[in-house]
């Protein structure tokens, strides 16, 4: 299954949700699986993103059906990356 990076920044009413209930974190990755996609991995970070997560979905329309349903709350701003495994990058580039 395809994978994506989302970058995340959280806005100040996200920061104010995430300092009042921290758990909402793991209940958005709880959500996102009824849209079909999968967290794999999750990350806080420090600097220019304050997420990175690491998802598998189905497909690029489901990834972006996702990033825009956060994103249209107001909490949170999302960079969506397709992720190419590293040995299906280096075939495609020798084909």
């Amino acid at each position: 299954m395809p994978r994506y990076i989302l970058l995340s920044k959280l806005t100040d009413e996200g920061w104010k949700t995430v300092k009042s209930k921290p758990e909402r974190i793991k209940e958005v990755n709880r959500e996102l699986e009824t849209f079909g996609v999968k967290v794999l991995s999750q990350y806080a970070t420090l600097g220019k993103y304050d997420f990175i997560n690491i998802v598998e979905a189905v497909d690029n329309k489901t990834v972006a059906k996702v990033s825009l349903e956060l994103g249209s709350r107001g909490t949170i701003q999302i960079t969506t990356l397709p992720a190419i495994p590293i040995d299906e990058f280096i075939a495609s580039i020798k084909k």
